[in-house]
């Protein structure tokens, strides 16, 4: 995104039908691999022409080729295996599909990976358009709260990795070497999608559970020293953003809680260009901690929820906007909806259309804001 793109979108998009029934079809053996890309490439294609008549200058694939936001580039690493569990995510009032990652060797990025495949064919259909392709991944401090979460997956780390030097290493590194791999096919748009600053913050969360076993304070500079060292030594063109996600499954939600208590580590120390952040309701508490955010890095305010298809008022917008520059000057600010539309399959509640009319709000609102 140029420094004067006032609106954006954080990435994926409701599956269309010809999708959801491919992806149904393969499940059952109906149809193979070859098959269900020839559909994932179709719909990818489509997707990317509606992206730009809808004036996005930042495309995505829409994640049509993921089921889940997180955990298909997990399972895409050397060492860690795609596991079944007996519950999934507990979100406010729906309980996921139970899938999971768990360590089974070594972590490594392999030189293949399903999400590197996916941008070269993005990267193929913006080419020679004003159109810059950008690749979503989960943090690194994600793929580690997915390793420790339940007695299970870490009994399996364990015996792979005794201590934790080793694993946060190697974590570290097969990022690093699947961002460089992401590059060098010519990606300078990243963003690194992230719900682990949201858990933090979530006092009802950690009061259901054993604090005893992390310390919030310092599974902060862990998740801090995860991201920032996949993000060490990077090329200097490649733009790295973060998007602070609080569950976004099926139009519910997952945690709740303001930014303050992370800000002083997130804001100020996290290596990337843009923060990517949910305010669309007051689950996410107000502004104030944005004073963290050092001067030139951008805040991109997901002020317009993704999650319901009722159009939020654009007066109301603008004088959220306006709030916020009280805290970041007007110049870093830009406008989104506070999430995807899909970070899984499933999809949130709403139509396509209303999907769009999300989009057009947000474009709107911004040219109007910032008059460009």
């Amino acid at each position: 995104m140029s420094a004067k793109l006032r609106y954006d979108i954080v990435g994926s998009f409701l599956r269309p039908a010809a999708l959801k029934e491919a992806r149904a079809q393969f499940a059952a053996g109906k149809i193979d691999q070859a098959a269900l890309t020839q559909v994932e490439d179709e719909q990818i294609k489509q997707l990317v022409q509606k992206e730009a008549a809808a004036g996005l200058k930042v495309v995505t694939d829409g994640e049509f080729r993921r089921s889940y936001w997180h955990l298909d580039t997990f399972w895409g690493f050397g060492g860690v295996e795609h596991i079944v569990r007996e519950h999934g995510y507990f979100f406010h009032d729906e309980e996921t599909r139970a899938d999971s990652a768990r360590v089974a060797g070594k972590i490594t990025f392999t030189g293949t990976h399903p999400d590197l495949a996916a941008f070269k064919f993005l990267k193929q259909i913006t080419a020679g358009t004003d159109l810059t392709p950008r690749q979503s991944i989960p943090a690194p401090a994600q793929l580690y709260a997915e390793l420790v979460r339940g007695p299970e997956n870490v009994a399996a780390l364990r015996k792979v990795y005794p201590t934790d030097e080793a694993l946060f290493t190697d974590i570290a590194n097969a990022y690093r070497d699947l961002i460089l791999a992401l590059y060098a096919a010519g990606c300078r748009d990243l963003k690194l999608d992230d719900c682990t600053w949201g858990m933090i913050v979530d006092d009802r969360y950690w009061q259901a559970r054993d604090e005893t076993a992390f310390d919030r304070e310092q599974l902060q500079e862990i998740y801090l020293r995860l991201n920032n060292g996949a993000l060490r030594d990077l090329p200097a063109d490649l733009r790295v953003s973060t998007h602070v996600c609080r569950g976004n499954y099926h139009s519910t939600w997952a945690a709740q809680g303001g930014y303050a208590p992370v800000a002083a580590t997130l804001f100020a120390k996290e290596k990337v260009a843009a923060f990517y952040l949910e305010f669309d309701d007051d689950r996410s508490g107000d502004f104030a901690p944005l004073a963290q955010v050092p001067a030139g890095k951008q805040v991109v305010l997901g002020l317009v929820t993704s999650k319901q298809a009722a159009l939020e008022d654009p007066a109301q917008l603008k004088a959220r906007i306006a709030e916020a520059s009280q805290y970041v000057a007007s110049a870093d600010l830009a406008l989104s909806t506070q999430c995807g539309f899909a970070s899984t399959e499933e999809g949130n509640q709403l139509t396509e259309d209303q999907q769009w009319a999300k989009i057009k709000l947000v474009r709107e609102v911004a040219q109007a804001v910032w008059n460009e």
